[in-house]
């Protein structure tokens, strides 16, 4: 499980530090390549150990194979995932067509949700994060709702 935020900074041709608690468990599993995709629904990517990405592509190949939705997020999901592996520093290298979906410059966000990693431009992340009153409120019911907490 991945828990935490880190910011590291990206460098011009596309190279970032995968933050060391992020790095071991994207690799504990004995593999030394993992999956780098663009979320379909937001501006960042999504980082995945390769075992959990197989399983994955396992439920997606089990889908109804003419269902439109299913055919669209194959194409925007499945098909632009790439294997990464890291370098002997500890760096991932981020092709341009996945740093300009999510729009990454200099500082970069990585978010432990759970089963995978997000990456996120910072100030992006921060404008997704941010929240009005009302939204505040919205939300905290939302989350006692689906989690009863």
């Amino acid at each position: 499980m991945f828990r935490g935020q880190f910011v590291h900074n990206i460098d011009a041709k596309g190279r970032v530090s995968v933050p060391v608690r992020f790095r071991e468990a994207l690799l504990s599993d004995g593999c030394t390549r993992f999956v780098l995709t663009p979320d379909p629904f937001d501006s960042c990517l999504h980082l995945h150990p390769m075992r959990a990405w197989e399983q994955f592509e396992e439920q997606i190949a089990a889908l109804p194979t003419l269902d439109p939705h299913v055919v669209r997020f194959r194409r925007l999901y499945v098909s632009a995932a790439i294997e990464c592996e890291l370098d002997r520093t500890g760096r991932m290298l981020v092709p341009q067509h996945l740093r300009d979906h999510a729009e990454l410059t200099k500082e970069i966000l990585f978010a432990g949700t759970g089963r995978r990693i997000e990456v996120w431009s910072k100030q992006r992340w921060d404008a997704a994060v941010a929240m009005s009153a009302d939204d505040l409120q919205a939300f905290k019911q939302a989350v006692m709702e689906q989690i009863r907490i």
